[in-house]
């Protein structure tokens, strides 16, 4: 996956990049960056970091990206496709930090970033899990479009594309 172009995803207010380099040097050494938002990284935003700076693959053309305010050019949050995915089914994950919630970026994000996920070779569906005690997850999730398909009473699972079995 990693030899795929990779292609900045735009929305309304949204610019989806794949990590440079340089952001993700300076999140796991510890430096900030002037384009980052004040609250940039947040502490999922360092977990992803580390998981891409492993898995470099991740940062092909259906992988890891920053989340960026088209309008003043601020890394915001970010989010990702977990590659390859299994069975056909890609997993989505994504953050924005505390300063820039309730603008609906976590949902206009997840909305193209799992419409680009169907677009993968095989990928039929694109799913998330989310905890019930994070009903603001919860809720931008089902403003991304994605459906409620299973609970357990902890955790729901959401998902978008054909239908699928659950996991």
């Amino acid at each position: 996956m990693s030899s795929l172009p990779t292609t900045d995803l735009f929305t309304d207010r949204l610019v989806l990049r794949t990590w440079s380099p340089d952001d993700l040097g300076a999140v796991l050494g510890g430096t900030r960056l002037p384009h980052w938002a004040r609250d940039f990284p947040a502490e999922g935003d360092r977990v992803i970091a580390g998981f891409t700076a492993e898995h470099p693959e991740s940062l092909g053309a259906y992988g890891q990206r920053l989340i960026t305010e088209r309008a003043g050019g601020l890394v915001v949050g970010s989010i990702g496709l977990f590659w390859p995915p299994s069975d056909g089914v890609l997993e989505v994950g994504y953050g924005v930090v505390a300063s820039r919630r309730g603008r609906g970026y976590a949902s206009e994000a997840t909305r193209a970033m799992v419409a680009h996920g169907l677009t993968a070779p095989g990928v039929h569906t694109v799913c998330a899990s989310v905890e019930l005690t994070n009903p603001a997850s919860v809720r931008v999730l089902e403003k991304a479009g994605l459906e409620r398909w299973n609970e357990d009473g902890t955790t729901a699972r959401f998902r978008a594309g054909a239908a699928a079995s659950p996991r």
